[in-house]
């Protein structure tokens, strides 16, 4: 018997064990050593191999159905085996380390069709031609330098996303799940807040990495609301968030004429004093003044041209 279109041993051999069994023997550390895959500072790697750990990042992305589970920068596998193991029945991996793939392909081979590997840099990823009109889980153990950009990103594709399971710097994470009167409280808390119900699951320290980083990290659920903005509402919100917050201390009356339009009336038609400041703001009340602002932004030679 030929060894042909065949998932393959380390002896070459084909494997003929059940795919359970043939995932319960990997070890993504031994990978990673075993390809010399090291983690490169320019790409903001650092690994999780801890088992315990790497279960309940799975576990609090599941129970799994028949979403496709996405999953960002896998390095050497660690999330990516627990994801399978936790039932994910179709995942893809995406990975811009080219390093990381050949140790990521011995999981494809294991994982018997459940796995798909995709070589290419998350930043240029559109969520809706992945999703392919069906629904989605993104998880990932997100690397420092970009996670911002790449939350952002998603935040205004969230139409096939059922949930993110995401690791963030905790510095990030307070700043999306602060509230009015906190002080990391600004445009990037009331963005999420208001698109996504944000829950902090578990924070890790440094010692949890390879190579440990600097600062701690925190783990984050986050559920798209039923109730999102429409495009030209989000829009809005965008510009006055950016506004206000550009000068947070100042009063609105001020840091809103960034906008290009008379702030005190458009404080008065949002039923806001222009007096206050951005801090002191709810989620609600950005809203309003965005809807105040979005019939202005409308029309042509409005706002949104002499703000340019």
């Amino acid at each position: 018997m030929t060894c042909a279109n065949r998932p393959t041993s380390k002896s070459g051999c084909a494997d003929r064990r059940p795919p359970t069994e043939a995932l319960a023997e990997l070890r993504p550390q031994e990978l990673a050593r075993r390809y010399r895959i090291t983690a490169d500072k320019r790409l903001g790697q650092h690994f999780l191999f801890d088992p315990a750990i790497l279960d309940r990042i799975a576990a609090a992305a599941g129970p799994f159905a028949e979403e496709l589970v996405l999953e960002i920068g896998p390095g050497p596998g660690g999330l990516t085996l627990a994801l399978l193991r936790h039932g994910a029945r179709e995942l893809l991996a995406v990975e811009r380390d080219r390093r990381c793939l050949a140790a990521l392909a011995e999981l494809e081979r294991a994982a018997a069709g459940r796995l798909r590997l995709l070589a290419a840099d998350a930043r240029r990823l559109e969520i809706e031609t992945i999703a392919a009109g069906g629904r989605l889980v993104i998880v990932a153990n997100l690397p420092f330098n970009i996670a911002t950009a790449l939350l952002l990103g998603w935040l205004h594709a969230l139409a096939p996303v059922r949930r993110m399971v995401l690791m963030f710097q905790k510095e990030v994470a307070l700043r999306l799940l602060a509230e009015r009167g906190d002080p990391a409280y600004g445009r990037l808390s009331i963005l999420t807040r208001r698109l996504c119900r944000v829950e902090r699951l578990f924070d890790l320290p440094p010692g949890a990495f390879v190579p440990p980083p600097r600062v701690r990290a925190t783990v984050l659920r986050l559920t798209p609301q039923p109730d999102r903005p429409p495009p030209d509402r989000l829009a809005a919100l965008e510009r006055v968030t950016r506004a206000a917050f550009g000068q947070r201390r100042k009063m609105l009356r001020s840091s809103l004429r960034a906008l290009g339009t008379d702030p005190v009336a458009l404080c008065r038609a949002a039923g806001i004093d222009a007096g206050r400041r951005a801090e002191d703001l709810s989620v609600a009340e950005f809203e309003a003044l965005a809807a105040a602002l979005t019939p202005a932004s409308a029309r042509p030679g409005g706002a949104a041209r002499r703000s340019r």
